[in-house]
């Protein structure tokens, strides 16, 4: 296994953690989203421009993808829906410009998995109560207590196994086809990886993002009415 060695540390609470090149893209694309969202909701006018127009439209498609895959009543999940979708995209998207995707990193798939389970817990908890939704691990029959209890407790595992596999799969074909080029010549890597890329960072990229964020919409409401 590849160990990743730390750019630098940080002390908090006692405890030293390590910052890796994928916890410092990571935080460097999270501020990007900051400030692109300050940026883009300032000045907004009743007659939008072209900037404006833009954020309408991205604003529009995510709110009608919560709204036709959960219903009108979960309307509040569209801020986080909407954040997680843009956030994987563009971490996925970063193998454009010759970084490694920081979702190749297990650690920030979990992060991203735990979150999300923990929403879906707490989701079902305030719609139901808390002795219904403990209810909902004998659900139909009491003897699928088991099953159920490893049902809802791999959700994390799964969604994150299947981001990170696929994300660090792309990082490997990709650098396998730049290895076997540069043996070739050097100008072959300027051209012929475009189509490696086109699949693999942006269809693939693209594709894990929406699978991640229609399981997690799809997780909220099962588990809710359950």
């Amino acid at each position: 296994m590849e160990t990743v060695e730390p750019l630098f540390y940080l002390n908090l609470f006692g405890y030293k953690f390590d910052v890796t090149p994928s916890y410092l893209v990571m935080w460097i694309i999270t501020a990007i989203i900051v400030l692109g969202a300050i940026i883009a909701t300032r000045r907004l006018e009743k007659i939008p421009n072209r900037k404006q127009n833009i954020v309408e439209m991205v604003v529009e498609s995510i709110n009608n993808l919560v709204k036709n895959n959960m219903g009108e009543q979960c309307v509040a999940y569209i801020p986080y829906i909407g954040t997680l979708a843009i956030f994987i995209l563009l971490m996925n998207l970063i193998g454009l410009i010759g970084i490694e995707p920081p979702t190749k990193d297990y650690n920030i798939a979990l992060g991203l998995a735990i979150i999300t389970f923990f929403i879906v817990q707490i989701n079902a908890i305030k719609k139901n109560g808390f002795g219904h939704y403990l209810k909902g691990y004998a659900h139909p029959f009491a003897f699928l207590l088991p099953l159920n209890l490893v049902e809802r407790f791999v959700l994390p595992v799964s969604l994150s196994l299947r981001l990170f596999g696929n994300m660090t799969a792309a990082v490997v074909v990709l650098d396998l086809v730049y290895n076997s080029l540069a043996k070739v010549a050097w100008v072959a890597q300027l051209g012929i990886p475009v189509p490696v890329h086109a699949f693999f960072d942006i269809f693939d990229g693209g594709m894990q993002m929406f699978i991640f964020v229609m399981l997690t919409m799809v997780n909220i409401k099962v588990v809710e009415e359950h």
